[in-house]
């Protein structure tokens, strides 16, 4: 006779089990699973006792001034990192490059023309200075004021090249605890030169290469140390290592001669505020994607005496943009460059009565 339905053996009593499958084959089962339940126990005290030799490797691991992982969410320390790794110090991959293009700067015909020649073409075409006998610039200073697309324009060589990047804001440098400072600019050109080629950029340089003076504090010294360390390894690496070091400042008054000595830093870039047919390109550039209505006249809001920088103008654009969205437009109109202009450039002084 068939079964057409499958037999249940745990829920079958054991008599049964032993009428359907034999008293043999029944304790041989009894047997499996007896043995089966010792090895779930055993994997348990296994996994458990794997856990606990990892922590104390872990622990064994641990010097002073090491880097360690912890975990995200409890901060317990899960391994230590070996010494040249600092998870400060990102680098960004040929693919991971930044998405701006010099296309997405309007202006600066003549600071892209110079940048491109002092840290763009000796990557890709190093074998015309070769040809020239002639060294390429070894450092660029982009200096200017806030919003004159000096970032901007460090990230569109980034684009253009298919060297690494690797982007350190200057006070980064300046960590809690002695000479860690100086150790993180080591390992920032160390990283460049085993990923060569790579381009440095570090933003507000201001902060750690001012002029040097009588220190009175042990911050300051420590200050004075990176800046130390940071020309130490600029002198330290020749134009064969494929390595660009860009920096950029709001003050370039207030760095330290030194590192403005041609050798370091042999091109330096000014990035002025906008003149008039600047601003005309910046206008044009940022709104070439958006949807205006006829009735705006760009010129107008070119031609006004404000002194107002790119970001100032990207700004315009996109506050005029929100003036749409808060009406539910999908055209921008004349009155919403108005609106956004007046937010912007705060035309009015009394505004800044406070901060005076």
């Amino acid at each position: 006779m068939e079964v057409d339905t499958p037999v249940d053996l745990d829920a079958t009593i054991p008599s049964e089990i032993e009428t359907l499958i034999g008293e043999d084959d029944y304790l041989t089962l009894k047997k499996l699973e007896n043995k089966l339940a010792h090895l779930d126990v055993m994997e348990f005290y296994l996994k458990k006792d794997m856990r606990n030799l990892e922590k104390e490797l872990v622990h064994a691991q641990e010097e002073p001034g090491c880097s360690v992982a912890l975990h995200k969410y409890s901060n317990a320390l899960v391994d230590v990192l070996p010494p040249e790794s600092d998870s400060s110090i990102q680098m960004l991959r040929p693919d991971e490059k930044p998405d701006v293009s010099y296309s997405d700067i309007g202006g600066l015909d003549t600071q892209k023309q110079e940048v491109r020649e002092a840290v763009e073409l000796p990557l890709t075409n190093r074998e015309l200075y070769e040809q020239i006998g002639i060294d390429p610039p070894r450092g660029v200073l982009l200096f200017g004021p806030p919003g004159c697309g000096k970032t901007m324009l460090a990230k569109a060589v980034a684009h253009h090249t298919k060297a690494s990047f690797i982007k350190v804001v200057g006070s980064e440098f300046v960590q809690k605890y002695l000479g860690e400072g100086p150790r993180m600019v080591r390992d920032v050109f160390r990283l460049a030169k085993e990923n060569s080629p790579c381009i440095i950029f570090i933003d507000e340089i201001d902060a750690i290469a001012t002029r040097r003076f009588d220190a009175q504090t042990g911050a300051d010294r420590e200050v004075q140390r990176i800046l130390l360390e940071l020309l130490n390894q600029m002198d330290g690496f020749d134009q064969n290592t494929n390595v660009k070091v860009i920096m950029a400042t709001n003050r370039q008054d207030t760095l330290d001669p030194a590192l403005l000595r041609p050798g370091r830093l042999d091109r330096k870039i000014e990035f002025p505020m906008p003149d008039r047919r600047q601003k005309r390109l910046v206008f044009s550039t940022v709104t070439a994607k958006m949807n205006l209505s006829d009735e705006i006249d760009l010129e107008d809001f070119v031609s006004r005496p404000d002194k107002i920088s790119c970001a100032e103008i990207a700004s315009i654009c996109q506050e005029a943009g929100m003036y749409a969205v808060r009406e539910n437009r999908y055209m921008v109109l004349s009155k919403d460059f108005n609106k956004a202009y007046k937010q912007v450039v705060k035309k009015d002084s009394d505004t800044f009565d406070f901060y005076k």
